[in-house]
């Protein structure tokens, strides 16, 4: 086995051949799904990947447009607007 498959990072699968030989394929993990820091839910319209995969996007693709858009689902984001309203009265 090459080096660069011995790490954990890539999934074993093994899958017959044609020629009735067993062999090892190789698949890179998904990455875990972007959460939301206040409650831990996940997060619609941030897409999952891998940092690099993630910078090859256009700024419109990576997060929503809406005010912490990416960091907050919608439900912390609007109590947490309704909060510094509150708070600037």
């Amino acid at each position: 086995m090459r080096g660069m498959y011995r790490s954990r990072s890539l999934k074993r699968r093994f899958v017959r051949t044609p020629g009735g030989r067993s062999v090892l394929h190789f698949k890179k993990k998904k990455h875990s799904k972007p959460r939301c820091a206040e409650c831990g839910a996940e997060l619609h319209g941030v897409p999952r990947g891998s940092p690099t995969e993630i910078k090859k996007l256009s700024k419109s693709k990576k997060t929503p447009t809406r005010p912490y858009g990416g960091y907050l689902c919608s439900k912390c984001m609007r109590k947490q607007i309704r909060e510094s309203v509150r708070v600037e009265i």
